[in-house]
């Protein structure tokens, strides 16, 4: 067993703080940055519960990043722990986007946050790379976990699959073919002790009966939190549909914002009248430029949709925004984590699980290439062959700068070791210099 004492509330609350303030990069990013700092730094999760987690939050609706903190903060100090890593993984964000959508309501578009946040999309880029190749050559063990990697990247990239459809069909071949899913043991690095979850829940098997019943009652209060204020705005002008059409969008976001995107743009345009399309733009682009869940970009929408009303609206309408879309996901994860903790030992919900393992790889490499192409590249273009539709990049529109500051981001990470923070550090001033630079 480790020496190292296992995490205080408060040490736990800080690096949680941490993780929501360098949550860049859209769910791959921030999966990758998580993983790293409590699985790879601190051991204080094992790469097969952070997975198993990471299953169960994937098949939820909801941004499945927030969701993983929230259900690893559950597990390591109840339901206080759960709501704090929740909690922080979402406010530094929605901080930063209420002063964006306020600075965008009263002035228009924001080229100096621009500027300061185009070299962290290079220096996110490569932090999703890096994580993916660990993370699949430690999940993926055996023929059948690759081949349904690849076949959850082609479904996604190539043939536009609804994401549940992709993610349900990969837990289906794990139930049925539990044995061709090696999910090893949980704790043990091969050149280590147990991380510490694993070695506490080890020594202490009743733990997570003692937190189950903390976690229903936690979670039914999510459940009436989220609500009330629906029902008590049914009817009221702008505020009544916010609060009913962000609680749909609360529990039908499967696979993330961008999953969900073209519904809430043809709602919030069309029908609403809330924003226009150019706004909607911008809004994807501020979330997008933020650490925190991208679904942030609904905040912006409800901001924009008060600001007729006055500055206090506005935040009114964007703190309202926050609520019915995240509320939900904390009841999702309290009355479910600790059920979903009792699959480890059932062989064939085991290799569900395996199964969804499997494809998340397929999800990360998909969205780790969607947003590569973005950040590279000016132009994407889009060829529809059948079923088939690709997306390929305009080698013309190819960003030089975007490619050095990647590289930059690249050298830092991977040969200086500088760490995350110095890495993303290096490339905001770089990336902002840069454009100072070319705009002088």
């Amino acid at each position: 067993m480790s020496d190292t004492p296992f995490p205080s509330f408060a040490q736990a609350v800080k690096v949680w703080f941490r993780i929501g303030c360098l949550s860049f990069g859209g769910p791959a990013g921030q999966i990758a940055l998580m993983h790293r700092e409590v699985v790879d730094e601190r051991r204080w999760v094992s790469d097969e519960r952070f997975l198993h987690a990471l299953n169960f939050c994937t098949l939820l609706p909801g941004p499945e990043a927030q969701q993983l903190a929230t259900y690893l903060g559950w597990l390591m100090h109840g339901v206080k722990g759960g709501v704090a890593a929740g909690l922080l993984f979402v406010v530094p964000g929605a901080l930063v986007m209420l002063g964006l959508s306020a600075i965008y309501a009263a002035f228009g578009t924001v080229p100096f946050v621009e500027a300061l946040f185009f070299g962290l999309k290079a220096a996110v880029l490569v932090l999703v790379v890096e994580a993916l190749l660990r993370v699949a050559r430690r999940a993926l063990k055996g023929s059948i976990p690759w081949a349904l990697a690849g076949l959850a990247f082609v479904g996604l990239y190539l043939l536009k699959l609804p994401f549940p459809v992709v993610v349900l069909a990969a837990g289906l071949v794990g139930y049925a073919l539990p044995t061709a899913f090696v999910a090893g043991a949980h704790g043990r690095a091969k050149d280590g002790p147990p991380a510490l979850l694993d070695a506490l829940l080890a020594a202490d098997p009743g733990r997570i009966g003692r937190l189950t019943a903390g976690a229903r009652r936690a979670g039914l209060l999510a459940l009436a939190l989220w609500l009330w204020p629906v029902v008590l705005l049914q009817g009221t002008a702008v505020f009544g549909d916010i609060a009913w059409f962000f609680s749909k969008m609360a529990v039908v976001t499967f696979g993330g914002a961008y999953a969900v995107l073209a519904y809430v743009t043809q709602e919030a345009v069309e029908h609403y009248h809330w924003v226009t399309a150019p706004e909607m733009l911008a809004g994807l682009g501020l979330a997008e430029t933020t650490p925190g869940p991208l679904i942030l970009v609904l905040q912006f929408v409800g901001f924009l949709a008060s600001w007729p009303q006055g500055w206090l609206a506005a935040v009114a309408g964007s703190a309202l925004t926050l609520w019915v879309t995240f509320a939900p996901c904390f009841a999702w994860i309290f009355l479910g984590a600790p059920y979903v903790e009792r699959l480890h030992d059932q062989p064939r919900l085991k290799g569900a699980l395996a199964g969804v393992t499997a494809a998340v790889v397929g999800v990360i490499a998909n969205l780790a290439l969607w947003f590569g192409l973005r950040v590279l590249f000016g132009q994407v273009a889009t060829t529809e062959l059948g079923p088939v539709a690709l997306d390929w990049p305009v080698p013309a529109s190819l960003d030089p700068v975007a490619l050095g500051l990647a590289a930059l981001a690249a050298l830092c990470l991977f040969r200086l070791k500088l760490g995350v923070v110095k890495t993303l550090g290096v490339a905001a001033v770089a990336g902002l210099a840069v454009r100072l630079a070319l705009a002088a």
